[in-house]
């Protein structure tokens, strides 16, 4: 556990494509000043432009991803990027993007942890303020999700999933700080439901989505007709689904995969908060709505404790 800030040693630059938008970014990562944060540039809006500052306070949508808008400005799809961040304990970097959308790359983290540990972070001369929890805080909702936060000398998260599924009923995932997050939990994949990808067509998102950057979970047998339609959509040869239950364009790089980046997801969300926890988090069936409703809550309490940001 750093007792300083850390930033980035060097500055990294990413291209590929939004998610939901479907449209073309570069993004550039940079070494910022201690106690600064993580705060997102536009600079498709010109040089005066707002930065948005990664906290919760600016959480806009949460609909198959999490988005912040401040003064009129959006940023799409952060949780993977905030997730290695926080995973790596980067605590302040500039983050400059020429769309409104962190690209997907390869659905997970994997791209940003792996330049990111290859060089290491750079310590600074501030402390690290981390918010220690005092009591219980827990969050519900009506789809039968639960996140508690407890009381605890470091960060740890327990996760399970839980779906109307045969080949996803549940996974469990967990994350502490003796583990490798650049290895263990950052080059996880987002992941869908077959039945879930034309209806997400239709209302527009997934533009920029691909069989490059998702895990397809798949409960029945297909007709092959389906599926052929499926590859022409998504300019693929042949698809088929594997007794496994996943479509065939991709292998499982852990048998809890799915699981583990929904703790991916947890991370970054979390990150929102704006300072690293000291706290044990446990969370069932989580999602971006109830993340960021956690987050909300931690970060109320991180202002009256701190009061500077």
């Amino acid at each position: 556990m750093y007792l300083n800030q850390h930033t980035l040693k060097e500055t990294y630059t990413f291209q590929g494509k939004g998610l939901h938008t479907g449209k073309h970014v570069t993004m550039t990562l940079s070494p910022a000043p201690e106690n600064t944060g993580i705060r997102f540039r536009r600079t498709d809006m010109g040089d005066d432009v707002t930065l948005v500052e990664a906290w919760s306070d600016y959480v806009n949508s949460t609909s198959r991803g999490t988005t912040l808008k401040k003064k009129g400005i959006k940023i799409l799809t952060l949780e993977h990027l905030m997730g290695a961040l926080y995973g790596l304990c980067v605590d302040n970097a500039l983050v400059s993007l020429d769309s409104s959308e962190v690209p997907i790359l390869d659905g997970s983290a994997k791209y940003y942890a792996d330049a990111i540990a290859l060089d290491g972070i750079q310590e600074q001369s501030a402390p690290r303020k981390y918010l220690e929890i005092k009591e219980k805080l827990e969050c519900r909702n009506s789809n039968g999700s639960v996140i508690t936060v407890e009381p605890a000398d470091e960060f740890s998260v327990d996760l399970t999933i839980a779906f109307k599924s045969k080949v996803l009923e549940r996974q469990d995932a967990q994350f502490n700080s003796a583990m490798d997050f650049a290895k263990e939990i950052a080059p996880c994949r987002t992941f869908v439901f077959f039945n879930e990808i034309e209806p997400l067509l239709r209302l527009n998102l997934i533009r920029g989505g691909d069989l490059d950057n998702a895990i397809v979970i798949v409960d029945d047998e297909i007709p092959q007709k389906r599926l052929d339609h499926l590859a022409k959509l998504f300019n693929i040869p042949t698809l088929e689904r594997v007794p496994e239950g996943y479509l065939s364009h991709i292998s499982l790089r852990f048998p809890n995969e799915c699981a583990r980046h929904k703790l991916l997801d947890v991370l970054g969300d979390f990150s929102l908060v704006g300072y690293p926890l000291k706290a044990k988090v446990s969370a069932f069936k989580s999602g971006h709505s109830i993340n960021t409703e956690m987050s909300k809550k931690l970060r109320a309490l991180a202002l009256k404790q701190f009061g500077d940001k």
